[in-house]
């Protein structure tokens, strides 16, 4: 059985079932998500319905730079607006959406500042497996927890204009799906990844708010 998947906004969700819809056999009623969370339903293990929750779209307002200003950088990372806010002396000139760390992978929040800059950086976490000739075995792995195909050597995932704040999360390109993704890190669109990484420098304080 090929697997269904259900993605409904605000809790609502529908029961799939192959058998034919009567009184006797109709399913059970399924959970409502929690507010602001989406539930998506596949088919697991023996055929078992898995349902797991995350963060509902938004619609992102559309991110800006307008440069300009004097003093100090800081940046200031929203995770319930989704967007990161750039500002020089206190003033604002550049806006960008994001995309944060999903359920079980959250953003920490606190004081940080960027402790590493590399415009080209591959992760050493995340990425896929492919074979001697290039071609991906397995895709979006994580090797802390997926066992590597024999034969099969790790690619890690790009990361363009990274700026790390801690650990293992940074600020980079990434995709935006308009909810939170990634394994941590604060994903970016390209052109403003690259305006907020030519403009910050080793040090510059970053907020991270929920």
């Amino acid at each position: 059985m090929k697997a269904v998947l259900i993605c409904l906004p605000l809790g609502i969700l529908l029961a799939a079932c192959s058998t034919p819809s009567n009184s006797a056999t109709r399913s059970s009623p399924t959970r409502q998500a929690p507010p602001d969370r989406y539930a998506t339903q596949y088919l697991g293990a023996n055929n078992q319905v898995v349902t797991k929750y995350s963060q509902a779209a938004k619609i992102q307002k559309e991110g800006f730079w307008h440069g300009g200003g004097s003093g100090a950088p800081s940046i200031v990372i929203d995770l319930g607006d989704q967007e990161a806010r750039f500002y020089r002396g206190g003033e604002l000139i550049g806006m960008s959406p994001i995309s944060s760390g999903r359920e079980g992978n959250r953003t920490p929040t606190g004081n940080f500042s960027i402790i590493q800059k590399d415009r080209d950086h591959f992760s050493n976490l995340f990425g896929n497996y492919v074979d001697s000739s290039g071609n991906v075995v397995v895709r979006n792995v994580d090797v802390m927890r997926d066992r590597r195909p024999a034969g099969a050597t790790f690619q890690g995932a790009p990361m363009p204009y990274f700026m790390r704040i801690t650990g293992g999360v940074g600020m980079h390109t990434g995709y935006l799906p308009g909810v939170p993704d990634s394994h941590g890190c604060i994903r970016m669109p390209s052109e403003l990844a690259e305006a907020f990484y030519s403009n910050s420098t080793t040090g510059t304080p970053v907020r991270v708010i929920p």
